[in-house]
């Protein structure tokens, strides 16, 4: 029996075989070749095949991890058609007269490089997916297919890492548990595991790899971040009780499916759901949660070449809110910069993008964007119960503006004979220390507070949460964190505003009775975390 640790991304138990996941190992040699035509007709081909491929992986992802995550492979479609990348490869070919796999491969490099060697986070991740889409070519060039379109017998998939791509292309069915050497909590492969409801474990070091072999058997806690090979006996009896024990909790939540969320001493929590586009309505619905409380409107511009126009928003805004008849439904203005980047917005670089034009800041510099999304929002208010949320807030100043600029829209509808709902709450995220200290002014100027506690967390810290290395300093319980938190619900409250959390820390339920007593009234969550939730909140009593 051998053991290893990593970092569990999904909180379950597997057991079964290993099944070591092999990228294609065919070696890309240089070749010289006379008709560099026909070669660069066979990327043309390749490239077709890519795209008929990214296409299929795009369709299994938007139905298995939703809009937001599947968005990824929108963006290696795109890679594919890159002036720059093609053109880099039909150069090779032409002044060096070599083989297709060869001028992709060195192409492939380059370009990696070029994305690992820049200062922002977002392009740096761009490095990964040019290595993805140039395999896929080359790949297809040699007829060589690829691990992860095969499928069979329910196994743990061991890999030293798995680009987006090869994890949504497995078939879900036939996998256990997902196991890498490699890889950080917040890349793409370890969201869409999250997503999958596949327990997974990252980061576990190339001496796990070099210590397994084919068809052995082995425990992945998605808990802990243990691996387990060939247990013994009473080990995996300890396991099996662990993994019956989890199931018995999931068949107990679906009973409180149609319960109250409410303490043992009767304080009532309304538990939401965040989501990412229209599709995920369906999991918020099957979830059983109260509302929406972060809907990211952000999927709308991402998914487009232009500006979403205002009646593309409209139409998107109308049917989330007819969708939950009535439940509130808080939809977060446009938040792009930082790690979402549109090449249509025309952002310019910049050394720390999490700091800069982002969020509100781009709103109020591009007014006329700004105006286009709350004139679809106002004008969607009277299909439902509405919230606009304004992010990324750090001054009196900025929300001020907002009001103002929020009343000139419903005065120009007005005019123009076009109904809004008067009931429609405004507020605001708390995600800098900024708007926590002086949330005591923030307050009497908006209906409620979001706290958003992976960006508070982050700038509270002073510590990147998108960097690996930086991990283990991400401490979100961290004293500070908790303080600013409190100290904004107390504000709140003190000047009529209601408070919750939609960041991440909202589903840590060994947070969730210290967050009631800070006086919490909501807590939105991913909607397969909504029941946990709910036991959670149930579970507590607050006059002990």
């Amino acid at each position: 029996m051998e053991k290893f640790t990593g970092k569990g991304v999904y909180g379950a138990v597997a057991i079964g075989k290993i099944s070591i996941f092999k990228k294609p190992d065919a070696p890309v040699t240089r070749v010289r070749i006379d008709d560099t035509k026909a070669e660069k007709e066979r990327v043309a081909a390749a490239k077709a095949a890519a795209a008929r491929q990214l296409s299929e992986i795009h369709e299994k992802a938007l139905k298995e991890v939703g809009e937001a995550h599947a968005q990824i492979f929108e963006i290696h479609l795109m890679m594919l058609d890159d002036e720059d990348y093609n053109e880099s490869i039909e150069n090779i070919i032409d002044t060096q007269s070599v083989n297709a796999e060869y001028a992709v491969a060195v192409t492939s490099d380059n370009f990696a490089q070029m994305f690992s060697s820049m200062d922002d986070a977002y392009m740096q991740a761009r490095a990964a997916d040019v290595r993805d889409i140039s395999n896929r070519i080359i790949a297809n060039l040699t007829g060589n297919i690829t691990g992860s379109e095969k499928s069979g017998a329910k196994t743990i998939i061991c890999a030293s890492d798995l680009a987006p791509s090869e994890t949504v292309s497995l078939d879900k069915d036939s996998v256990l548990a997902f196991v890498t050497a490699h890889g950080s909590a917040n890349s793409h492969t370890a969201i869409l595991a999250r997503n999958m409801n596949i327990p997974a474990v990252i980061g576990v070091g190339d001496s796990f790899l070099s210590s397994i072999s084919e068809g052995a058997e082995a425990i992945v806690d998605g808990y802990s971040g243990e691996i387990i090979i060939e247990p013994d006996e009473k080990t995996k009896a300890q396991y099996l009780e662990k993994q019956r024990r989890d199931e018995e909790q999931k068949r107990l939540l679906q009973e409180l499916k149609g319960k109250d969320n409410v303490t043992v001493d009767g304080k009532r929590i309304n538990v939401y759901a965040n989501i990412s586009g229209i599709d995920n309505i369906g999991a918020v619905l099957l979830n059983d949660a109260g509302g929406i409380g972060l809907f990211r409107s952000e999927f709308l511009y991402l998914e487009n070449k232009d500006y979403p126009t205002e009646e593309q928003q409209f139409f998107a805004y109308k049917r989330v809110l007819e969708s939950m008849a009535g439940k509130k439904v808080i939809i977060r203005t446009l938040d792009i910069g930082a790690d979402k980047q549109v090449d249509y917005f025309g952002l310019k670089k910049e050394e720390n993008p999490a700091l800069g034009l982002r969020a509100i800041r781009l709103c109020l510099t591009r007014p006329e964007i700004f105006r286009t999304q709350l004139r679809a929002l106002f004008r969607a208010s009277v299909y439902g119960n509405l919230g606009i949320m304004f992010p990324m807030i750090t001054s009196v100043g900025e929300v001020e503006r907002i009001r103002e600029i929020c009343e000139e829209v419903k005065s120009e509808l007005k005019a123009e004979g076009i109904e809004y709902s008067d009931k429609t709450e405004i507020g605001i995220m708390i995600e800098t220390p900024a708007a926590a200290i002086i949330s005591d002014r923030l307050a009497p100027l908006v209906d409620f507070f979001s706290v958003g506690t992976n960006d508070l967390t982050q700038y509270t810290l002073a510590c990147d949460r998108q960097n690996p290395d930086a991990e283990e300093f991400v401490d979100t319980h961290h004293e500070a964190v908790l303080r600013l938190i409190e100290m904004s619900a107390e504000n709140a409250h003190k000047n009529g505003a209601w408070i919750g959390i939609c960041g991440e820390l909202a589903a840590d339920t060994s947070l969730t009775e210290t967050f009631l007593r800070m006086g919490i009234d909501e807590l939105s969550v991913s909607p397969t975390f909504v029941l946990k939730v709910r036991d959670a909140v149930r579970k507590t009593d607050l006059s002990k």
